[in-house]
């Protein structure tokens, strides 16, 4: 920690400059002033000349520090689908466009929105050159974040100083929610699927089509008429009736005491569509604002795209639920109200039923 006074100092010596000056550089300035001091007491011309080369040796250290950090360009490479609570790969590439003059010794850090956990020490980097860096980045939240100022400083050559220059990348990121599981959710995912497979038929009965047998189907299925006329084994295959959709309805009503959960919840329904898709399901999200359903008029990434943005309303009616739906699920801080719409088929998740994952949440990291 440093001391009140060394801070007060140190303020004073800065004034508006872009650049901080450390201990060294402050017990350079009293050697500086002791040493002219002594040269027009004593008027040697040795002490001028010492007092020369000191004044030279302070002002070269200014114009390197300067030329380091001019002509940097940074750009941050993201991939286009980027969840909360996971690492991202992404890659740094700065660039140094002046000619010929080299830069050491820099330290690049970026503001806590723009996802870099750490500091990226860069030991030189050629004039001319541009260098990728693999950088692992991290977002706690969901939603867009849009401070993207990141920062190289340097005390390089002789660290009398710390200078430093700001760089504003212009772009927004969109982050989904967490789509990985939490205490409780593997639970809930396995008894949808077990209702999945409850009304499932597996064949239909009007003929499709026959085609070559695969690997690991079963036997029943062989047409031996057609595998006798071509002499490998044939497939009879009939069209199946359309899967019915998954439902999956978040009520925006939510009170703001209730935000917490509400985040909970809303990473729930990330990790249920986002599973549920791996499945190549048909599913539906509803909620007050949104209707889509997967594939037909949309894709998971458009989901998650909603989720990332999605926000209580409050006062919102509870819709009610359609009848040619098989497995509903109903996500509500308030299940009466949900029960009142029509959603008596559905699971419905209430406040009780996120408590492992928000105490999961709320507990401390060990890393």
């Amino acid at each position: 920690m440093e001391s009140k006074i060394w801070r007060r100092l140190r303020d004073a010596l800065e004034g508006g400059m872009r650049q901080q000056i450390t201990r060294s550089g402050l017990l350079f300035t009293v050697t500086i002033a002791l040493v002219g001091l002594a040269a027009f007491a004593s008027a040697n011309n040795l002490m001028f000349l010492l007092l020369a080369a000191l004044l030279a040796t302070l002002l070269i250290s200014g114009l390197v520090s300067r030329l380091g950090l001019a002509g940097l360009e940074l750009d941050l490479a993201l991939p286009e689908q980027i969840a909360a609570r996971r690492k991202v790969p992404g890659q740094l590439v700065l660039t140094n466009r002046k000619s010929w003059v080299p830069t050491f010794s820099i330290h690049l850090s970026g503001a806590p929105e723009t996802g870099m956990p750490a500091n990226i020490y860069i030991p030189v980097l050629p004039g001319g050159r541009t260098l990728r860096e693999p950088v692992d980045l991290f977002f706690a939240r969901r939603g867009v974040y849009r401070d993207s100022t990141f920062s190289f400083t340097s005390r390089f050559p002789f660290g009398f100083t710390q200078r430093r220059a700001m760089v504003q990348l212009d772009r927004e990121v969109l982050v989904y929610p967490c789509i990985d599981a939490q205490p409780g959710f593997e639970s809930l995912l396995a008894d949808v699927a077990g209702e999945i497979e409850s009304w499932q038929q597996g064949r239909g009965h009007d003929f499709y089509r026959i085609r070559p047998y695969e690997a690991m189907e079963s036997a029943r299925h062989v047409d031996w008429k057609a595998t006798a006329h071509t002499g490998e084994l044939q497939v009879r295959e009939f069209a199946r009736e359309q899967d019915r959709a998954v439902t999956i309805f978040l009520d925006l009503n939510v009170p703001d005491s209730r935000l917490e959960w509400f985040e909970k919840a809303v990473d729930c329904c990330a990790f249920l569509v986002w599973r549920l898709a791996e499945r190549d399901l048909r599913l539906r999200l509803l909620t007050q604002q949104f209707d889509r359903l997967i594939p037909d008029d949309s894709d998971v990434h458009n989901l998650l795209k909603y989720l990332a943005m999605v926000g209580p309303v409050r006062g919102a009616e509870a819709l009610s639920p359609d009848e040619d739906h098989s497995v509903e699920i109903a996500i509500s801080v308030r299940p009466s109200r949900l029960l009142e719409a029509g959603w008596t088929r559905a699971r419905i998740l209430g406040v009780d039923d996120f408590t492992a994952a928000l105490a999961a949440g709320n507990a401390p990291s060990d890393s």
